[in-house]
């Protein structure tokens, strides 16, 4: 099989074609033919050693394809039966390995494609929305990346419960993109302040909760976008990690929450996993909840795409396709 992988740390120069044996399942293990992959910022932490892994690696951990060959003891799955997961071993690749208990069947009427966009990100917006800060009508929250994949449909599902969303974003084009998923104010970072426009626009009281993606950049700007005992939640770090700081700032700035989380740890049953995946695929099978897939590039392309995406050229989801 084709498949990319990385002998060491680095650029995106690292990436490369490799051809390898097909794995074969093993206790509780699924082999699938991948159909499309979803690329996520997780990938180029790995491929820069931020996050550690043994080497050589191949990426990527979101995929959508067709169940091939069952491990033993594998109940539930039959060949042929469509699928998708965001714990794939080694997603940049023609065939991959899923953990079972890890895997879920895409709804009648969703296409490979949209199911692996949706997955991840769909995934993320939701537990932070019912679970990180449990959104209900009326709240208000401040959306970072507002046009980026995670941005988007965690801006819809906000909506959806009844919640007000700001969004910050980079250009009029993501502007625009940003109001159609239902933001209702959206500032673009690059032309003003979005700390001075958020207390402006909620009369000078703060927001609720803030979902924050970028990190370094923004993160003190976010912590003064809430207001007393409200709520920042970490979830990526897309301009470099946050810097150390003295915990005393969070009392000083309103007794404020903070948390880092990841989407590991609110999917770590069966039962969520299926409650996350079920919510977004469903929704998504019914174009309740709407996806963006237009850039999409050949495996072949992988650096290319990491490349896009680390530089913020793209909007919504970016897939491969063997």
């Amino acid at each position: 099989m084709k498949a990319i992988q990385f002998h060491s740390t680095g650029g995106p120069e690292v990436l490369q074609v490799a051809d390898l044996p097909i794995p074969e399942p093993g206790p509780g293990q699924i082999l699938i033919r991948i159909e499309a992959i979803g690329v996520n910022f997780i990938e180029i932490y790995f491929r820069k050693g931020v996050y550690k892994a043994a080497l050589p690696l191949i990426p990527g951990s979101e995929a959508a394809g067709t169940v091939e060959e069952l491990g033993p003891g594998v109940t539930g799955f039959a060949a042929g039966d469509a699928v998708v997961s965001t714990s794939v071993i080694g997603s940049y690749a023609e065939y991959a390995l899923v953990p079972a208990a890890q895997l879920v069947k895409i709804p009648q009427g969703l296409a490979m494609e949209p199911a692996a966009a949706a997955m991840l990100q769909g995934m993320t917006a939701h537990y932070l929305a019912y679970s990180t800060y449990p959104l209900k009508a009326g709240d208000t929250a401040l959306v970072h990346a507002g046009a980026g994949g995670v941005g988007l449909l965690l801006t819809q599902i906000a909506t959806r419960i009844g919640a007000r969303v700001i969004t910050t974003v980079s250009t009029k084009a993501k502007a625009e993109l940003s109001r159609e998923a239902g933001a209702s104010d959206v500032i673009l970072y690059t032309e003003k302040n979005f700390e001075v426009e958020v207390k402006r626009l909620t009369g000078g009281k703060g927001v609720d909760v803030v979902y924050d993606s970028v990190g370094k950049t923004t993160f003190e700007g976010s912590l003064n976008c809430l207001h007393p005992r409200g709520l920042l939640a970490l979830f990526g770090a897309s301009s470099g990690p946050v810097p150390p700081f003295d915990p005393s700032l969070l009392n000083s700035k309103g007794s404020l929450f903070l948390t880092r989380p990841t989407l590991w740890h609110y999917i770590a049953t069966r039962a969520e996993l299926e409650w996350r995946a079920g919510d977004v695929l469903n929704w998504a099978a019914k174009g309740e909840l709407k996806l963006r897939t237009e850039h999409t590039y050949p495996l072949a392309q992988a650096a290319q795409a990491q490349i896009d995406l680390e530089e913020r050229k793209t909007t919504g989801k970016i897939l491969l396709v063997p």
